[in-house]
């Protein structure tokens, strides 16, 4: 068994190559860092990795998807769709008990899609803020995703609890 330190260390590191996996549009890099059947030694040649409910994901405002396939297929449709996203990580905290881990954070997140017209690089930026909750298990070749789940930060409304109604600062 490893010390505490260094699980959390390398849950960490596997934390941060999805995030940038993401970015960097690799499928491949997104798709080696998810659970396969093996991994749990499932058996593939008698269950089908797609059809295998191992892995489950949550993007915003999306219905649950569970199976590897399934979680795979969306994050190739994001992909696809997407020609620009950084991820700006907050509040980020690591929790290692055993061969499970448990990531919580913040993902400030700033995207663009196609330009709106031809020969423009890109189109507006957006910025949005999720919080996700990303389980990562031990394997033999290291912490796999199990389950993410990210849901948006609704913003503040004006005059809402959070708001100091006697702050004379300008608006």
């Amino acid at each position: 068994m490893t010390a505490p330190h260094t699980d959390v260390e390398q849950v960490e590191a596997a934390n941060a190559a999805f995030y940038e996996a993401l970015e960097q549009g690799d499928f491949e890099g997104v798709s080696s860092l998810w659970l396969t059947p093996s991994d749990l030694g499932v058996d593939e040649e008698y269950h089908d990795p797609a059809d295998t409910g191992v892995v489950s994901c949550v993007h915003p405002g999306w219905p649950v998807l569970t199976g590897r396939g399934e979680v795979l297929r969306s994050y190739a449709l994001i992909m696809a769709n997407t020609d620009y996203i950084q991820f700006f990580l907050t509040d980020v905290h690591v929790s290692v008990t055993g061969d499970t881990a448990l990531v919580t954070c913040t993902e400030n997140i700033l995207s663009g899609g196609p330009a709106p017209r031809a020969g423009e690089e890109l189109g507006p930026l957006v910025g949005q803020l999720v919080v996700a909750t990303n389980v990562f298990r031990r394997t033999p070749d290291g912490w796999k995703l199990w389950s993410h789940h990210a849901s948006p930060v609704l913003a503040e409304n004006d005059g809402g609890p959070d708001t100091d109604e006697d702050d004379d600062s300008p608006s």
